[in-house]
């Protein structure tokens, strides 16, 4: 065990990949000073410029040239900065990468990890506060991962490095100096929710940074009397539909908070399986169709709040029980 946070936790699951694989490289702007959050910090120093290989400020260059080490046979971790930034490399990452694997009928696999930084950025407006995990959530052939912890950013990350297909990597933008313990014995499997917090009146279903507000929500609705259950799903595709809807059984009551536009947010796929598949009462909370606004009181609007989610289970837990067949 040891205490990091989220981004020392990444840069240690690169630095063992690297020295146990040294097909494993890093390619993308300013990684050799460590990148701008400190996640790739002393990788250069340990395995120098051919390994960690900074690249001019052009992301469909940095992508293409991943796409191809990756059907040469290495495994490149791609740095895009920020997820705003990788819309300039959407056709490598969607018409390339994910369909490579079926284009050549297995004979070529990218196996890549596309590190994004998803997530609204406090002070950095409308290009720089994204959050398009249901963008690559549509396309087959990718994966798509979204970590909360310094844990799973790095068992995660190590998971993704495994996986052999290319993964949208969506660390979050503002959780890079968060703590926590972290075991590196400690493996994860893409694909696998973890039930963070036990409850039985709503299951809340969350991901990313909402995990921690869904969390402080559930001791905030605790004080009047309503039991959460949050899920973290962890990974976005293949997400886990049968811890959610064993949840949602136990409950019958869901929320789904995101913060991502609510508008055809990956909610919206986890609330019609739950109508398909379930008799829950199913709700859904995230950002309203607006740009993210540069001034506090306009970013505020597009956050989801811990009173948010609290409000929005508390009003769940007092409607009437959706009928149960």
């Amino acid at each position: 065990m040891a205490r990091m946070n989220y981004a020392q936790a990444a840069c240690a699951a690169l630095d063992d990949a690297m020295r146990r694989d040294a097909r494993v490289v890093v390619v993308g702007e300013d990684v050799g000073r460590g990148g701008i959050f400190g996640q790739y910090r002393g990788l250069q120093q340990t395995f120098g410029a051919a390994r960690v290989i900074d690249t001019p400020i052009s992301e469909a260059t940095i992508m293409g040239a991943a796409v191809g080490m990756a059907l040469a046979g290495l495994q490149p971790v791609v740095e895009m900065r920020v997820v705003d930034f990788a819309l300039c490399a959407i056709d490598e990452l969607v018409n390339q990468a994910a369909k490579a694997r079926y284009i050549f009928g297995g004979q070529g696999r990218v196996g890549m990890v596309a590190r994004l930084p998803n997530g609204l950025w406090s002070g950095s407006a409308a290009q720089h506060s994204q959050s398009l995990e249901a963008w690559f959530a549509h396309i087959p052939g990718l994966v798509v991962v979204a970590p909360a912890t310094p844990q799973d950013n790095f068992s995660l990350l190590r998971a993704s490095l495994a996986c052999g297909d290319p993964v949208v990597y969506l660390d979050h933008k503002e959780l890079w100096g968060l703590e926590g313990e972290v075991a590196p014995a400690q493996t994860a499997r893409l694909g696998e929710a973890e039930i963070v917090r036990a409850g039985h009146d709503v299951t809340v279903v969350t991901w990313s940074r909402t995990r921690h507000a869904a969390l402080e929500a559930a001791a905030l609705a605790e004080k009047q009397g309503v039991s959460l259950e949050v899920i973290d799903l962890r990974t976005i595709w293949p997400w886990d539909r049968e811890a959610v809807l064993a949840s949602a059984a136990r409950s019958g009551r869901v929320l789904v908070a995101h913060e991502a536009v609510q508008v055809a947010g990956f909610g919206a796929e986890i609330a019609a399986t739950l109508a398909e598949h379930s008799d829950a009462r199913v709700r859904r909370l995230g950002a309203p169709r607006i740009p993210v606004g540069y001034s506090k009181p306009l970013e505020d609007e597009s956050r989801i709040t811990l009173q948010a989610i609290a409000a929005a289970c508390i009003e769940l837990r007092n409607a009437r029980p959706a009928h149960r067949g």
